[in-house]
């Protein structure tokens, strides 16, 4: 009986998968722009300790949703959205208090009725350390934390006993307390005095003469009660919504920061690149970077990444406990090769100093091994064909005969059985 023979173009098939497998472990010694996609989404437990943890978030509307509801803005920070109330005074307000008489020869006024309209005007006074003004023959009256028409209800009642039915007038001659203040990249930064009606924050910015800059990089910082938060000033004017009404004591300051992002890998192009908006998406920005390579981009492997606040991280369905810090490291993975990627990616909001990574396709890391390995192969054939060429052209020299290289057989793919006898 005989035995089969293996034929050369299986042998040959069999060294092609072979090369294949070990392109695959061999990714780590060819030159590459960043991760491969099987690194960024390999299971953590499964791969040596990565020197910064993160988490991997597959973009879905779930997620665009919960991003979308946290874009920087003043409204969602500060609760307070209804005009400031009722005008009281404060300590150092200057107080305007005028009383009148029914007659003369009252309290305040002589028989002489030299005074028209049986009037006088207390000199202006400021509310003193205890909260407390001076009226004559009513003593110290309260005037911290008092509306104008608690103080003259006041006022009254203490006179009314001694002057000829007396009424009573008391105004703001100066505020010092009910302050705001606008500073940075404004015309003519200071303090204002808030007005009773409510004033937002825009109307404030325009008190001090408007931003130097109209550019789309100016960002507002509202600080009240200790607490701070920004929004691109192009929000406040979309969006009524963000133009919240100012309360005493606030402080608005605008700056400029122009926003930028970053991108790696298979992308048309590499660098840095200016928003050039108050907002920008994900689908903006991949057009800004010239799009994905059409020669070495995997689509479905379009990574970017961020640092979310331990709230959103939550909200987005993250496992916070294995991240320390305030801020856990993210990277979202949109599937452009789904053609429903594209609408996420129109909704899906950029962030200063965002970075997004294009990962290469695994064909383009199979093609890279199998020229390496064809240079490898290649250094060692060329001495061997010089060193032959020498050797012929010696005996060429000495009058023998050449040496002629032939071209190999080429392999056939047909495979010889011997029949048993």
């Amino acid at each position: 009986m005989g035995v089969p023979l293996i034929s050369v173009s299986q042998k040959f098939a069999g060294m092609i998968a072979g090369l294949l497998a070990l392109s695959c472990s061999a990714c780590t010694i060819m030159p590459v722009s960043g991760p491969q996609a099987v690194d960024v989404t390999a299971d953590p437990q499964s791969v040596q300790a990565r020197i910064l943890p993160y988490t991997l978030v597959p973009v879905t509307p779930a997620v665009v949703e919960v991003l979308g509801r946290h874009v920087p803005r003043l409204s969602g920070a500060f609760l307070a959205r209804t005009p400031p109330k009722a005008f009281r005074f404060g300590k150092n307000d200057l107080v305007s208090v005028t009383i009148f008489e029914a007659a003369a020869g009252g309290l305040f006024t002589s028989n002489a009725g030299v005074r028209a309209g049986n009037y006088i005007t207390v000199p202006n006074q400021a509310v003193d350390e205890n909260g407390n003004i001076t009226v004559p023959y009513g003593g110290e009256i309260r005037a911290a934390g008092r509306t104008p028409v608690e103080i003259q209800n006041d006022i009254t009642a203490r006179l009314k006993a001694r002057a000829l039915e007396p009424q009573v007038i008391v105004a703001l001659a100066e505020q010092r307390t009910a302050l705001y203040s606008v500073l940075g990249d404004v015309h003519n930064a200071g303090r204002f005095p808030a007005q009773p009606g409510g004033e937002r924050v825009l109307d404030g910015i325009a008190r001090a003469g408007g931003p130097v800059s109209q550019g789309y990089d100016v960002w507002v910082s509202l600080e009240r009660n200790g607490r701070r938060a920004s929004a691109p000033m192009g929000a406040l004017l979309d969006t009524p919504a963000e133009n919240i009404y100012l309360l005493p004591n606030d402080v608005v300051f605008l700056y400029s920061q122009p926003q930028t992002f970053v991108a790696f890998g298979a992308s048309g192009q590499q660098g840095q690149f200016k928003f050039e908006a108050w907002r920008l998406s994900l689908a903006e920005a991949l057009a800004k970077q010239g799009g994905l390579n059409d020669s070495q981009a995997d689509p479905a492997s379009v990574f970017l990444y961020r640092g979310e606040p331990r709230a959103v991280a939550l909200q987005l369905g993250v496992d916070v406990a294995q991240f320390p810090g305030p801020v856990v490291p993210v990277i979202y993975q949109v599937n452009l090769r789904d053609p429903s990627g594209y609408f996420l990616a129109q909704k899906f909001p950029m962030r200063n100093k965002d970075v997004i990574y294009s990962s290469n396709a695994p064909s383009v890391e199979a093609t890279k091994f199998l020229s390496f390995v064809r240079t490898v192969l290649a250094t060692v054939n060329d001495p061997l064909i010089y060193a032959t060429n020498g050797y012929g052209l010696v005996n060429v020299a000495k009058g023998g005969a050449s040496t002629v290289i032939t071209t190999p057989t080429p392999i056939t793919t047909t495979t010889t059985v011997v029949v048993p006898q």
